[in-house]
């Protein structure tokens, strides 16, 4: 017949089997002798085997009991790990935080902050997902599939935050060889009506291909675009062998490459953003959003 037990019963056990009588687990318990012994009864009743044998030593666990101590030693002190992970939980210092990023983060401020989180929360698991296309990190925090993205042209949606979290020019990325490269400083916009243009697919990154596009327009002139690239490295590649001109967020001059020379474009801005759901009561975003905020 099934028999059901809790886990004070086994601390009962378990206290019997490490003291070696029954007064001193009662008072170790701060239970009353009599009524260790009944509960001791009725389980050896409801087994219907023989616990504990009295011997010079006081009360030693028969083969049966062994096991039954054995046993309940390691789900006790897993009930105890329970309770430290739901606590650990509920302050926000355990769990999965999932963040979705693109380039222009990790080259710029991003990875710091993540090594942060890494250091301050280490019972965190952080799941990274690098994308490339703005709406597609968007829709993901909407959706739940990521805690947290970190990009520059959100979706606006009254369901987001998007917080401005960091901020910087958009830069020309040029061939090494060509004139403009021989200054540093700013560059008008409208230098770009020069150059052939080596762009992503609008399919892979509408927000930024069309903003390249606008920033065009707003200059007087329609762009020309002469090759296309899926990536931030064959784009860059593209442009030290001197097919054209790219425009990016200034933190891709981190990858120093080589044949690439940068000139930032003047009256232009780009931000990163902290993306996250606005009803999100998650106690890890909580304390992570501090974090990631801290310069």
């Amino acid at each position: 017949m099934p028999w059901k037990y809790d886990l004070r019963v086994l601390s009962y056990v378990t206290a019997i089997a490490e003291e070696g009588s029954i007064g001193a687990a009662a008072r170790r318990l701060h239970l009353t002798q009599p009524t260790l012994s009944r509960q001791l009864r009725e389980l050896e009743n409801r087994l219907g085997v023989e616990l504990f044998v009295r011997g010079r030593r006081g009360l030693t666990p028969t083969a049966a009991g062994r096991a039954l101590v054995d046993r309940a030693a390691r789900v006790l002190a897993e009930a105890e790990a329970i309770l430290d992970d739901v606590a650990a939980a509920a302050r926000g210092l355990s769990g999965r935080l999932t963040v979705a990023f693109a380039g222009s983060g990790i080259n710029g401020r991003l990875g710091t902050a993540l090594g942060r989180l890494r250091d301050e929360l280490p019972g965190v698991r952080l799941d990274l997902v690098e994308l490339f296309d703005d709406v597609e990190m968007s829709k993901g925090v909407l959706d739940g599939s990521f805690d947290l993205a970190v990009h520059r042209l959100p979706v606006r949606h009254a369901g987001l935050v998007a917080e401005p979290w960091a901020s910087e020019p958009l830069v020309l990325f040029l061939p090494a060889a060509h004139p403009l490269a021989r200054d540093t400083g700013p560059v008008d916009a409208s230098a770009l009506a020069d150059l052939p243009l080596l762009l992503w697919p609008r399919e892979s990154a509408p927000r930024s291909y069309d903003e390249v596009i606008a920033l065009c327009h707003r200059a007087g002139f329609a762009p020309r675009v002469a090759q296309q690239g899926r990536t931030v490295q064959t784009i860059l590649a593209l442009v030290a062998a001197g097919f054209g001109a790219t425009v990016m967020a200034g933190s891709y001059r981190t990858l120093r490459r080589e044949g690439v020379a940068a000139r930032p474009i003047r009256g232009t801005v780009s931000r990163l953003h902290l993306v996250y759901r606005a009803d999100d009561a998650s106690p890890l975003l909580a304390r992570a959003l501090p974090l990631l905020r801290r310069p």
